[in-house]
């Protein structure tokens, strides 16, 4: 009879707890997330899922959005590649000089190395600034290609006229057309934006918030996974 007790006890406990416990979230195609038509799958090894920032170090939003972003590649499966996608749709606030230093220091091989203190360098510091912080306007003389490979020579140690001479290559140039049609071919609208596996794209308003970002692009990498 104890026994009996003892397990009766038990099963009340898991079924007052499975009641109270909070719904998984259920996610909706077209509401949580849209479907990217045709898709653009990445040229990756069978099993592995691209998780794509698209950004700009000037985007406020994304700046905002870092810890998140952080968070979201800690918690990511290990068949999870995370790569970033430079926006330039935003040329009044520097976008275009941000996406060609990128991708240069991308060829580079020091992107994603320097990639939080470019953010940092941009709008904390103010080293890189696009907004004045005192007027909060769009500053008049805005960051020049120099001023970023003085950025990353300070930081990586790449010479100024390295850097400067390999923005101007033809592997530059073609990460920069790349992006653009990328970006065009993803019918991105903001940034941040994330895509998954070329095939699904989100944002924190359509999933709901920066931390449901993170839950809603967990549950696609598992459903790709399969």
């Amino acid at each position: 009879m104890k026994t009996f007790g003892s397990g009766l006890a038990v099963f009340w406990m898991v079924f007052t707890l499975a009641a109270t416990a909070p719904a998984a979230p259920v996610w909706t195609e077209g509401k949580n997330y849209f479907l990217i038509v045709p898709s653009r799958p990445p040229a990756l090894p069978h099993g592995k899922v691209q998780v794509t920032e698209v950004f700009s170090y000037a985007c406020p939003a994304c700046n905002v959005f870092l810890p998140n972003m952080n968070k979201l590649v800690r918690s990511l499966p290990a068949n999870a590649v995370v790569d970033y996608l430079p926006a330039s749709f935003n040329s009044s606030e520097d976008w275009p000089v941000f996406q060609l230093a990128f991708c240069t220091a991308q060829v580079l091989g020091i992107a994603e190395q320097w990639h939080d203190a470019m953010f940092d360098a941009v709008w904390r510091t103010n080293e890189l600034a696009v907004i004045d912080p005192v007027s909060g306007r769009v500053k008049e003389h805005l960051p020049t290609i120099e001023d970023l490979a003085r950025f990353y020579n300070r930081r990586a140690g790449v010479p100024v006229e390295k850097f400067l001479s390999t923005a101007k290559s033809f592997s530059v140039d073609l990460k920069v057309r790349s992006a653009e049609d990328l970006i065009k071919a993803y019918g991105i609208d903001r940034t941040p934006t994330i895509v998954v596996n070329g095939k699904y794209r989100l944002h924190a308003q359509s999933a709901g918030g920066p931390a449901e970002v993170i839950e809603l692009v967990k549950w696609l990498v598992a459903n790709e996974s399969k």
